[in-house]
C-alpha cells in the first residue's frame, strides 16, 4: 500500500503562481523554464518516486530534473544537475538520507542544496540529525500533496516546513537532549526573541505578522537578523536554537 502522499494524487491542489525564486539561476531561454523550481527525488521505491513526480509536476513552477534510487546516486545527481531542492528519503541503499543531507546541505558545503526529508519515519533519531545536517524541512509521506508542494516552495523561498505532527514533539525533545551553546556574541532583541519563539512554534512569516500586527517584510528582516545572530542557515535552525535557549511564546 502506497503512503498517502503518493496515493492521494487526485487531491493535488489547484495550480498557483510561481514563487519565481529560481529565476536567479539564469538557466534556460524561456521565462517558464527560468522560473521553474528544479527538484531531485531520491527514494528507493519506484512507485513512490513516480507518485511524487506526478504531484510536483502538476504545478507549473516545479520541474523534476532527476531521480535517484539510492543515496550515492542522489549525491552524484545533485552535483551533476544542481537542483534547487532535493526530496530525500531516510532509508535508502548504499547511503542513507541523513548522510545525503549532510553532503548536500551540511555546514561545510560550499554550494548547499535545499534538502527536504520526505519519509515514513518520524523517529527522533532521524529528525534531529537531519535538521542538524542542514535539512530545510522534514515531511511525513502521509502529510498529503498540498504540504509536499508547500515544502518545496518554502525551501526555495528560504523558509522551512516540518510536518505539524512532528514539530512540537521534536522541539520539546531537543530542549532536553540538544547540544549546549556559548552565550551569543550579539544578543537577540526583545522583538527578535518574540519572533524566534513564534518560529519555534512552527508559524510562518504571515502568521507572525498577523499576530504581532507588523508586515511580513518586517518579520522577514527580523528572521534574517535572528539567523545571523544564532549562526543558523534557516528557520529550522532558529526553531532548534530557540527551544534549546528556552524561548517560548506567551500563552
Amino acid at each position: 500500500m502506497l503512503p498517502p502522499v503518493v496515493a492521494a494524487v487526485p487531491d493535488v491542489p489547484p495550480r498557483v503562481p510561481s514563487y519565481g525564486s529560481a529565476a536567479a539561476r539564469g538557466g534556460g531561454t524561456g521565462q517558464n523554464e527560468r522560473m521553474a523550481i528544479r527538484v531531485l527525488i531520491a527514494d528507493d521505491q519506484e512507485m513512490v518516486r513516480r507518485g511524487l513526480r506526478r504531484i510536483l509536476e502538476s504545478q507549473p513552477d516545479i520541474e523534476v530534473v532527476c531521480e535517484a534510487a539510492d543515496g550515492v546516486t542522489a549525491v552524484e545527481m545533485a552535483r551533476r544537475f544542481q537542483p534547487d531542492v532535493a526530496l530525500v528519503d531516510i532509508r535508502m541503499p548504499r547511503m542513507d538520507g541523513l548522510e545525503v543531507t549532510r553532503l548536500l546541505a551540511g555546514p561545510d558545503v560550499a554550494s548547499p542544496v535545499k534538502v527536504v526529508v520526505v519519509t515514513t519515519f518520524d523517529l527522533d533519531e532521524y529528525v534531529y540529525p537531519a535538521l542538524q545536517y542542514g535539512a530545510s524541512g522534514f515531511l511525513l509521506k502521509r502529510s498529503g500533496p498540498a504540504l509536499l508542494i508547500e515544502a518545496v516552495r518554502a525551501a526555495v523561498a528560504g523558509d522551512s516546513l516540518i510536518s505539524p505532527s512532528v514539530t512540537v514533539r521534536l522541539l520539546k525533545h531537543v530542549t532536553g537532549s540538544g547540544p549546549r551553546h556559548a552565550p551569543l556574541p550579539e544578543p537577540l532583541t526583545e522583538r527578535e526573541i518574540e519572533i524566534a519563539g513564534q518560529v519555534a512554534e512552527g508559524k510562518t512569516n504571515a502568521d507572525i505578522a498577523a499576530e504581532l500586527f507588523i508586515s511580513p517584510g518586517t518579520v522577514k528582516t527580523h528572521v534574517a537578523s535572528i539567523q545571523r545572530k544564532l549562526g543558523v542557515r534557516n528557520r529550522v535552525g532558529i526553531a532548534v536554537r530557540a527551544w534549546e535557549m528556552g524561548i517560548r511564546t506567551a500563552r
